[in-house]
């Protein structure tokens, strides 16, 4: 696995949004329920919680530290850097496609419709 990029600073362009700490871990229901990571599956299908970590000068959605709902597959991939902070995985998200906007950590305990799907083709 290649070493994170080591940098001081990051600074987004235009009116792009760059986030960290994307959640693509398991989920726990308020049930109590445990789901297990679901990502590349259809069961992962749905919309992602990241942290906004820096955004452009014409971004007027968001600020840096807020917690944004992002469609499905709206993000690019990962890159992991590391600041003064320690290693984080950064990626741009389509600040068209951001659905949901929240001042503190949001709890994901949203079931995706697509596990409505018969379990026979989901899995």
């Amino acid at each position: 696995m290649l070493a994170p990029i080591k940098i001081n600073s990051i600074e987004a362009l235009k009116d792009h949004v760059l986030v960290a700490d994307m959640n693509f871990a398991g989920r726990k229901l308020s049930s109590g329920l445990h789901l297990l990571s679901d990502d590349m599956r259809s069961a992962g299908i749905r919309p992602r919680w990241a942290q906004v970590y820096a955004i452009g000068p014409q971004q007027k959605d968001v600020k840096v530290g807020q917690w944004i709902l992002v469609s499905h597959g709206r993000w690019t991939r990962g890159v992991k850097i590391e600041d003064t902070n320690g290693e984080v995985v950064i990626r741009r998200v389509d600040s068209d496609d951001i659905l949901l906007v929240s001042e503190s950590e949001p709890i994901d305990d949203s079931m995706s419709t697509q596990m409505l799907v018969d379990s026979k083709e989901r899995w």
